[in-house]
């Protein structure tokens, strides 16, 4: 492994393909320190070091941006703009013919669903900012905590502004990073910072873990992570391979066909999109409760059961909320009647079954068998941060769980795949064995 990586440094297109990587991802990490304009940042500091913080629902996006968000940095927003615009527009592509017609066109068609995903990260980022402004004046950021209401120094019209520009345009400027290093660099750029902004979080965790509870503790987390981490890298990998047939037929005067592939389908074919569904489901009662008087019956009862993560009915909604949007994203991502079609057309079947309407139901029949125990998989990833804050009292960033694991497995994965990939076309032996 070490003598593949030396060698992957050695080879100066790839080498500089890495270096390039690793700078974008310093500038990156520097933007999620840098203070944004208005705020008080001494008292900020001051408020994320409180014993007292909860970040509740904020969780989620805190940990997608690094740690920037509680931070109030020009990075505050992180990727999740982008992460959201992203997965709009691939949901409207079962609602509107057009971005159904672009995604078949090729690169042209993705290169205008690309441009509107761009379109729709700036008006997600204003609106995002806007939000976290109005949050943050409120007080509601750290839970309305004593001292952390007054963090804006500005409060006129056009300091908010000027900070929720701030914040809008340090959402363009990742979105333009994660570009240049899908463009000159290694691997899926928007992957990549997310990949960054997850692992960031592990040093600061483990080592709360280690000062809070001791070392028999985190002895045990990290065994406990080691395993975990095996068992991602293996469902990951896991998939159906179902066999293709191409009947030999006669273009002109060639040969065409007649060769024999696999339809690979995944047992987690949703990845980590279901995990962010859910929690961001479950965010929207506490973040709609915290708009009134904690005094109200449903507002009680939301703060009781909808905002502590220990509580019996918010895991059990989270479980089934994982296992349900991981059967809605299969469902309107894959569409076995479009591949059976495409077999159809180019002469493609699967041995025993007849082209056409059977090769969909079959694939459909497949598909369900496979996504079920695919479900539970994430469900039980998912809680696993949950059953950590019961059993240890860990924080909800525990870093070997959720969607952090999902994340860092299956970005590395695919990196590692891709510098095989270069390494492979130049003669080396790569990273894989």
């Amino acid at each position: 492994m070490i003598g593949a990586i030396r060698r992957a440094f050695t080879t100066p297109d790839l080498r500089n393909k890495l270096l390039f990587t690793l700078g974008i991802i310093v500038i990156f990490r520097l933007g999620s320190f840098i203070p944004s304009p208005g705020i008080d940042y001494t008292k900020v500091q001051e408020c994320v070091a409180s014993p007292q913080l909860n970040s509740g629902g904020f969780a989620m996006i805190n940990l997608f941006s690094g740690g920037a968000l509680l931070q109030l940095s020009i990075f505050a927003l992180g990727i999740m703009p982008y992460i959201t615009a992203s997965i709009i527009v691939q949901l409207l592509r079962v609602v509107i013919p057009r971005f159904e017609a672009l995604h078949k066109e090729g690169a042209s068609g993705q290169a205008k669903l690309t441009q509107y995903t761009r379109y729709l990260t700036i008006g997600l980022a204003v609106l995002n900012s806007t939000t976290l402004v109005a949050t943050v004046e409120s007080g509601a950021l750290f839970g309305n905590i004593q001292g952390c209401t007054d963090l804006i120094v500005n409060n006129e019209w056009w300091g908010l502004a000027i900070l929720v520009l701030t914040l809008t345009a340090g959402t363009g400027l990742i979105m333009w990073l994660g570009e240049q290093i899908t463009e000159h660099g290694v691997g899926n750029g928007m992957s990549i910072l997310i990949f960054t902004s997850v692992a960031s979080a592990f040093p600061s965790s483990l080592g709360a873990i280690l000062s809070e509870q001791g070392i028999d503790v985190f002895l045990i987390v990290i065994a406990v992570g080691l395993v975990l981490v095996a068992l991602v890298v293996f469902v990951e990998q896991s998939q159906r391979r179902i066999p293709v047939q191409y009947a030999k037929r006669m273009v002109g005067r060639r040969m065409f066909g007649g060769t024999s592939t696999y339809i690979p389908i995944k047992v987690n074919m949703a990845g980590v999109i279901p995990v962010i569904f859910a929690s961001s489901v479950l965010y929207l009662p506490s973040l709609i409760a915290q708009f009134f008087d904690p005094q109200t019956g449903w507002v009680e009862w939301i703060n009781t059961y909808f905002t502590r993560g220990d509580h019996p009915i918010y895991i059990a909604a989270y479980a089934v909320l994982v296992i349900f949007f991981s059967y809605f994203y299969v469902a309107i991502t894959f569409n076995p009647e479009e591949v059976a079609d495409n077999m159809k057309k180019y002469g493609g079947f699967i041995p025993g079954i007849r082209a056409g309407r059977p090769t969909a139901d079959y694939l459909s029949f497949v598909l369900s068998r496979i996504n079920f125990p695919g479900s539970l998989y994430l469900a039980f990833v998912a809680l696993i941060p949950l059953i950590a804050l019961v059993l240890i009292n860990a924080n909800q960033n525990f870093p070997f769980g959720g969607t952090s694991l999902l994340i860092i497995v299956g970005v590395g994965l695919e990196t590692v795949k891709q510098i095989d990939a270069q390494m492979q076309q130049r003669h080396y032996e790569g990273l894989l064995r």
